[in-house]
């Protein structure tokens, strides 16, 4: 495999806890502390022993195999399911009994594989709704249209412009979700968590289906939203000049199970890895 040289090169320092995280970050609190995290269906055990610390403004990336269990960590990190054993942190919060929603004001957001927008709504109003729980105003004041609510609308209408313009859609505004290009769904989504203003952006392969322009694109945008927002971000790709050109930690699964961490350069020399889920080494 070729060797990807990292756009965003940080140190990584080992914690404590023997975990790493940037060495920017390491005055503050972690944003996510998963702990011996697992989930059984029925007799098939689907995540075992997951253990991984996110920094406050790591960008980091979770690869591995189709099968491996990488979308289930993430349905599990959301609540989408409920763990079966282990502990998951966030902000020093423990989410157990927590639902999808109370996490997500935690401060957890993510996008899906499938494009999962409101089609028929305009692409401003499917920010908006990423909004939800930051509207004040009451039940009956949107009912009856009272000062509040337009006070609060202009306000988010002026919050999901700025978002927008982040990846240069704020013409599209009034545009149908729908309508808009494969590329430019997948951006929209990435807008839509960001509404809910998160602490941690979980990105299910977000170059899915987009060129090699668009992905390039994608990828400075993603260091831009780290930059602007100063949040972490992690994410599930199987594009690994991607994964490899902006990841500043990176986590391998297998069957379930972490088979590997490190920085990008560890994971391009790790020979388990190489034989797991890169490629297998060609003998000379």
């Amino acid at each position: 495999m070729a060797k990807v040289k990292s756009k965003n090169e940080s140190p990584l320092v080992n914690m404590p806890s023997d975990a790493y995280i940037p060495e920017r970050d390491l005055d503050k609190l972690p944003v996510l502390e998963a702990r011996h995290l697992g989930i059984d269906f029925g007799g098939l055990t689907a995540v075992d022993d997951f253990n991984l610390t996110i920094g406050r403004t790591e960008i980091a990336g979770l690869i591995g195999p189709n099968g491996a269990g990488k979308t289930t960590v993430f349905n599990l990190l959301t609540k989408v399911y409920q763990p079966t054993r282990g502990t998951i942190m966030v902000d020093g919060h423990d989410t157990a009994g927590m639902n999808t929603v109370q996490v997500n004001k935690l401060g957890v957001a993510r996008t899906f594989q499938n494009i999962r927008l409101f089609s028929n709504l305009s692409v401003e109003d499917n920010v908006k709704l990423g909004m939800h729980n930051q509207i004040k105003y009451g039940y009956f004041g949107g009912i009856l249209r009272l000062p509040a609510y337009w006070k609060q609308e202009r306000i988010a209408h002026e919050r999901a412009m700025e978002l927008l313009s982040i990846f240069d859609m704020q013409d599209l505004a009034n545009k149908k979700a729908g309508s808009l290009p494969y590329g430019a769904q997948r951006r929209l989504e990435i807008v839509r968590a960001l509404g809910t203003n998160p602490s941690l952006l979980l990105l299910d392969e977000p170059a899915a289906g987009m060129n090699p322009s668009e992905t390039a694109e994608l990828m400075e945008n993603i260091m831009k939203i780290r930059d602007t927002f100063q949040i972490a971000i992690m994410l599930i790709e199987h594009d690994m000049n991607l994964v490899m050109g902006i990841c500043e930690g990176i986590c391998v699964l297998n069957f379930g199970k972490v088979i590997a961490k490190g920085t990008p350069e560890d994971i391009q020399n790790n020979p388990v890895v190489i034989e797991a889920y890169l490629g297998r080494k060609k003998e000379a």
